[in-house]
């Protein structure tokens, strides 16, 4: 029993330092995400079977829903996607609304969502339904800090999206980025709509996705539109930056902002 154990050991490090060793030579198949800027930064586009995060604040989770939504719908339209959410960030955030999935121009039959009750079973369940390439990708989302969300669950969870090409789309809510094998990492916020009347410029979701992250190319941030019928990010026809709020500004601007607040 015991060489069998040091068997699989020696198995798991041999891949775990072949996927940091190799990762610059790694060439996997992307998709574009319509953006141009974007997709030049992206090297072409999102990495198929890789891992990808998305971070963003408490009360900006519907934007990084959305902007997960639309990446799992750039990754692969014709594949079902399996969104598995830790129970706390359902009861924080509510549940996935499957008209507002299809006011996305995505289509809720393809949709099967798994509710787990903490971290630890939603990392297993990940890891497990990533090996099963019937799938087009994978959403794991959780709510608050976790210490487990360490360097070694990423890289299983990496290893696994290598071994199936099966991506896996990690959304961070009210969290810190911390150490990962992840190819991307995003912060997103909802962005500034055109002025004018609400149902004069009703139209496309306006995102700021800030490309913090990028294993083979630059970073960047820029102002996207999804564009609903196309199922496709576009740059934004008016593209006006969000102020960052206080607690994420520069600690003097922040002094500064308090000082005048009070």
């Amino acid at each position: 029993m015991s060489g069998d154990r040091t068997t699989m050991l020696a198995h798991l490090r041999g891949s775990i330092e072949r996927v940091e060793t190799h990762s610059d030579t790694y060439a996997p198949d992307r998709v574009p995400l319509g953006h141009a800027e974007a997709d030049a930064a992206l090297k072409g586009g999102l990495a198929r079977g890789a891992l990808h995060e998305v971070f963003c604040e408490g009360r900006q989770s519907a934007a990084a829903t959305g902007f997960i939504a639309g990446l799992a719908r750039r990754i692969s339209p014709d594949r079902p996607l399996l969104w598995i959410r830790q129970d706390f960030a359902e009861r924080e955030t509510g549940a996935l609304a499957m008209s507002g999935w299809n006011e996305l121009g995505l289509d809720p039959r393809g949709l099967v969502t798994v509710r787990a009750p903490d971290v630890e079973t939603a990392l297993c369940t990940t890891a497990d339904a990533l090996a099963c390439d019937a799938l087009g990708g994978v959403v794991l989302e959780s709510f608050g800090e976790s210490r487990q969300f360490d360097l070694v669950a990423s890289r299983k969870l990496t290893l696994a999206a290598r071994g199936s090409g099966v991506t896996a789309l990690l959304l961070r809510v009210a969290a810190m980025p911390t150490a990962s094998t992840a190819e991307t990492r995003w912060i997103v916020r909802s962005a500034h709509s055109p002025p004018g009347n609400a149902w004069q410029v009703w139209g496309a979701p306006m995102l700021d996705a800030q490309l913090v992250r990028n294993r083979h190319g630059p970073n960047g941030q820029w102002i996207m539109e999804w564009k609903s019928d196309e199922c496709v990010f576009r740059e934004a026809t008016y593209a006006q930056p969000v102020p960052a709020t206080a607690a994420h500004r520069p600690p003097a601007a922040a002094a500064h902002a308090q000082r005048r607040a009070g």
